[in-house]
């Protein structure tokens, strides 16, 4: 469906401006499930609306170029990105920049609605869901770890993440689908090919939550792949950036050569999290209300960790039950999974979601879960060692279930947490 054969979808949207839309079927048609959005937005619309509509006298040159100057910086604010704004040397024209940092003029009228720019951004996948889109919806998308800009909104209740050319991450999604853990995963829609990069549409996990607390666990033992470790030439600048977090870190032999291997300094990495004694390591977190909290990657004993879990919990007895409800059952389901049995699960992550009511738990990135090498069979528990593809993801989540039970209201000061 074309915008010059909806007239009323034009009235809504004026969407013969809109010519850039890729033609993609989305799951959820884009359009009229903004329509409702639309409405709920009004209040946040209005401010641009005086922005784009000022009531100035024609031919107020000065006006008119202070008008759209603050449309810029509106646009700067709310999507973190200039991709879709309109310059005061645009002559009404919105400059939406290619990947190559070219910019490319599409005629959008000054009327250009804060709903029309969200989803010129969305669609262009300029950045993460914006303030903006967050204040219109039910939940608080955030992004805690990962590379920034890797989300967009596709639609109520799904989402757009940037994929790589090498399809790992889509083919995983794919068989996880027909697998026992599809209930454990954000539900797959399709794989999307835009403007020369690759994307998967899949379920937005919060999109059902209301001010939800969400956390990012990377599970596993090891955290690389083992063709990432596979060069041993010694390198000073690893060894650099080694003591310039701990000095005290490199043997005699390393302090001589001043150089170290890339399998050493990924190993010294996640020594210094909780990854290589628990098997997991908290990324980040974000409660309602607050700024979220980054900066955890030395978080290391068990102690501080239940300490850290009962702050993301608020204490709330019914929320910890849940999850432990929850890993348990996802344990169950890896044990008897046929797709976790064949596969090499490294760098993915458990994202935890409350709202002090509800609480649910998923597996999600899936970049670098590769398919066993054939003869190769792994139980998740075992030590790695090079050519054994061991992944320590079991030892991790049978962690993760033991300082959840242990974070609960401390009846005795034997409590280990």
């Amino acid at each position: 469906m074309t915008a010059s054969k909806n007239t009323e979808m034009e009235g809504a949207f004026g969407l013969v401006a809109l010519t850039d839309f890729p033609p993609i079927q989305y799951s959820c048609f884009f359009v009229p499930c903004m329509v409702e959005a639309a409405k709920k937005a009004d209040s946040q619309a209005a401010e641009l609306s005086n922005i784009l509509r000022p009531k100035e006298k024609e031919g107020d040159i000065s006006k008119k170029l202070h008008s759209r100057s603050k449309v810029h910086q509106f646009a700067r604010n709310a999507f973190g990105s200039s991709k879709a704004s309109v310059s005061s040397k645009s002559n009404g024209n919105v400059e939406v920049t290619e990947g190559n940092g070219d910019p490319q003029r599409t005629t959008v009228p000054d009327h250009l609605t804060l709903l029309q720019l969200l989803a010129l951004n969305a669609l262009d996948l300029t950045a993460p869901a914006s303030n903006v889109l967050l204040k219109n919806r039910l939940n608080n998308w955030v992004q805690l770890s990962g590379h920034e800009g890797s989300f967009a909104p596709a639609g109520p209740g799904t989402i757009w993440k940037k994929s790589s050319p090498d399809r790992v991450e889509i083919e995983a999604y794919q068989k996880l689908m027909k697998d026992t853990l599809a209930s454990m995963v954000p539900h797959f829609y399709k794989d999307v090919q835009y403007n020369g990069e690759y994307f998967i549409e899949m379920q937005d996990l919060l999109y059902n939550f209301k001010n939800p607390a969400v956390m990012d666990i990377k599970m596993g033992t090891r955290t690389f792949l083992e063709s990432e470790v596979e060069n041993t030439k010694a390198r000073t600048d690893l060894y650099e950036k080694m003591v310039k977090v701990d000095p005290t870190a490199p043997t005699p032999e390393e302090l001589e050569t001043k150089a170290i291997t890339k399998l050493r300094y990924m190993q010294f990495r996640e020594h210094l999290s909780s990854s290589a004694e628990l098997g997991f390591r908290i990324e980040g977190f974000k409660v309602h209300g607050e700024e979220p909290t980054k900066d955890l990657k030395m978080l290391r004993s068990k102690e501080d960790i239940c300490k850290t879990m009962r702050q993301f919990l608020n204490e709330s007895e019914k929320v910890r039950l849940q999850l432990v409800a929850r890993l348990q059952n996802l344990r169950t389901k890896l044990e008897k999974s046929p797709f976790f049995r064949q596969h090499e699960v490294i760098g993915s992550s458990i994202l935890i979601i409350h709202d002090g009511k509800r609480a649910g738990a998923w597996m999600i990135d899936f970049a670098k879960t590769l398919p066993l090498p054939e003869g190769v069979t792994v139980d998740h528990r075992s030590k790695w060692n090079h050519g054994n593809h061991e992944d320590g993801y079991l030892t991790g989540l049978d962690n993760l279930i033991m300082v959840l039970k242990e974070s609960g209201k401390v009846k005795n000061k034997s409590s280990a947490c």
